[in-house]
């Protein structure tokens, strides 16, 4: 199986385990969320949108985030959601408020429950590039 194949599918499993947890469209409070596709084409940034939140869907927020080698995006904490990265491609680490760290790979899902600080840093050599999914958890 080709690298493009293989990617398309780890991704599909990956909506696949979430969608449960997702709710749907018609279901909507505002009546407004609505399904759509994305691209997650490189743009040139180090950070693209993919889902903003309300009214665009219930509390998921995600995102695209391509670090380059040696680059991180800060120290922050999930607060009150949790946080999904499926990672594209690259590697990296993430980074916990108490020095304990995850490695983090192309093809590759890290889960990161409610109040947890965490940093991501590119340790590799080539760019890291992955997709978050932010929910409330609370």
């Amino acid at each position: 199986m080709n690298r493009s194949l293989s990617r398309i599918a780890f991704v599909g499993l990956i909506l696949f385990l979430v969608a449960p947890f997702v709710p749907r469209a018609a279901e909507s409070a505002t009546g407004t969320a609505a399904p759509k596709v994305v691209s997650l084409e490189p743009s040139g940034k180090n950070y693209t949108p993919v889902i903003t939140g309300p009214p665009e869907s219930f509390k998921m927020r995600s995102g695209l985030v391509v670090l380059s080698p040696g680059k991180s995006v800060g120290k922050h904490s999930t607060e009150r959601n949790e946080e999904l990265l499926v990672v594209l491609d690259g590697q990296g680490e993430m980074t916990f408020r108490d020095g304990s760290k995850l490695p983090v790979k192309a093809n590759s899902a890290v889960y990161c429950p409610p109040e947890t600080e965490h940093n991501v840093t590119n340790t590799g050599t080539g760019v890291l590039r992955y997709v978050y999914v932010v929910s409330n958890a609370k």
